[in-house]
């Protein structure tokens, strides 16, 4: 994970925004500070950061919106969104518009830090960069070293966390894993009801992503009352 420190924060809060930036800095982090969704969208663009922390409160517009636009300009690094909501349905909502974590304020500075370094891990290391490179599922080539999913010569636009989870479908092809499962290999978190059906809400998008038909399924399936499959 050598040189994964570019940490880009969209946060409209000047207090909340430096404190995030100085945290991170003085913890060996590259951290630049942008306090509106279009600037921290801009910046993606041309600087390329290892990971966005985005706050769903800005001065022009949603942080759910902005996440979305990132993800349909295929900006592929990890999403850590902070919310002042605990309601989880908001949650949920992050999830769908292709974040890969939530944090709900108030939130330690050693949370915080904790998640930064697991996303990247996650993202650029561990399971996106073991030795078999190449994985398969039905007519997917899963490449861990590009970290790409594609389908004769196109390139499918998953986010780091499908990225995840279809690496450790194609690992297990043909048995089944339970969600609990899936949150220990690709977030690292213990199972409860909200983080279950944040895999839910993934594995929904994935095949929007990856199925020919995503109203039935043939490559990422369901064991009813167990969690999910790759199709052997």
């Amino acid at each position: 994970m050598q040189g994964r420190d570019h940490i880009l924060i969209i946060e409209d809060d000047p207090a909340v925004g430096e404190s995030l930036r100085d945290s991170l800095t003085s913890n060996g982090f590259q951290a630049e500070w942008k306090s509106s969704g279009g600037e921290g969208i801009r910046h993606a663009q041309s600087e390329s950061p290892d990971l966005v922390i985005l706050d769903v409160r800005l001065p022009d517009g949603s942080g759910f919106d902005f996440c979305r636009q990132m993800r349909q300009m295929r900006l592929r690094q990890p999403i850590l969104m902070l919310t002042a909501r605990r309601e989880e349905a908001d949650k949920i909502l992050g999830l769908e518009m292709g974040a890969d974590d939530y944090l709900t304020k108030p939130y330690s500075a050693s949370e915080l830090l904790a998640r930064v370094r697991a996303l990247l891990r996650r993202a650029y290391g561990e399971l996106a960069s073991e030795d078999d490179n190449i994985l398969y599922a039905g007519d997917l080539v899963i490449d861990r070293g590009r970290g790409q999913v594609s389908r004769g010569i196109r390139i499918l636009n998953v986010t780091p966390t499908e990225f995840r989870m279809l690496v450790y479908l194609a690992q297990n092809a043909g048995q089944v894993v339970s969600r609990g499962q899936i949150l220990d290999a690709v977030w690292g978190y213990d199972a409860d009801t909200q983080s279950e059906r944040a895999v839910n809400v993934h594995i929904r998008r994935l095949r929007e992503k990856v199925e020919p038909d995503p109203s039935r399924p043939t490559i990422v399936l369901t064991a009813p009352g167990l969690g999910y499959r790759l199709s052997g």
